[in-house]
């Protein structure tokens, strides 16, 4: 499937991931989204660029938001979730959230993951936010948001028993829309990606 390009310099290709696309297909992607996550990749064109972006994810500098579609509905107008993110014992495709630092945290992986959210829209048996990650865990949207109580419509790891999903979702409602970074002349930019059509739809379904 053709690439839906967002941006292009002679450095750094900035592309509209569509879900089911594997990141790590890229070769010299700066980050990942998960394979049934969509929106904004950036991907590296020399491996100076690559250390250079990476460095930024890195010391937490690039500003990321996404939106996502969650089950249930969240009373607060805005939150923060702060915990510890490490392996989940009895999954090992999962990820877990754990509560405060424990003794032996380093030694088994423990890292801390920080999440903010706000509530964009509530629907009878959804809320729509928009997230923003502080730290880049692997699964922390989703597994923070599981962690909540409100795992993300269409999420099949992090769903509870019984988990109802809109009709016509075949994935998780998680799309990556905003990005912000310094480029290598010292310039800001902001990155967007609409939500795909085929989250419009299952939003517009629901109203």
């Amino acid at each position: 499937m053709e690439l839906k390009i967002i941006f292009e310099d002679d450095d750094l290709l900035v592309i509209d991931k569509r879900a089911g696309k594997n990141s790590d297909d890229f070769e010299k992607r700066v980050h990942r989204l998960d394979k049934d996550t969509s929106g904004i990749l950036l991907i590296a064109k020399n491996n100076k660029t690559l250390d250079f972006f990476q460095k930024q994810f890195k010391d937490r500098e690039v500003g990321k938001k996404y939106i996502a579609l969650v089950n249930g509905k969240i009373e607060t107008s805005e939150g923060e979730i702060k915990t510890l993110i490490g392996r989940d014992k009895k999954n090992y495709k999962k990820q877990r959230a754990y509560l405060s630092i424990e003794p032996d945290a380093k030694r088994r992986g423990l890292r801390e993951a920080i999440t903010k959210y706000k509530v964009l829209e509530k629907f009878q048996d959804y809320t729509l936010i928009e997230v923003e990650p502080k730290t880049g865990r692997k699964h922390q949207i989703r597994c923070h948001l599981a962690y909540l109580g409100h795992p993300i419509a269409g999420d099949k790891l992090y769903a509870f028993k019984n988990q109802p999903c809109p009709k016509g979702l075949n994935r998780q409602f998680l799309h990556a829309f905003q990005l912000e970074i310094k480029m290598p002349n010292g310039e800001k930019k902001k990155f967007e990606a609409k939500l795909p059509k085929e989250l419009k739809q299952i939003l517009q379904n629901l109203c």
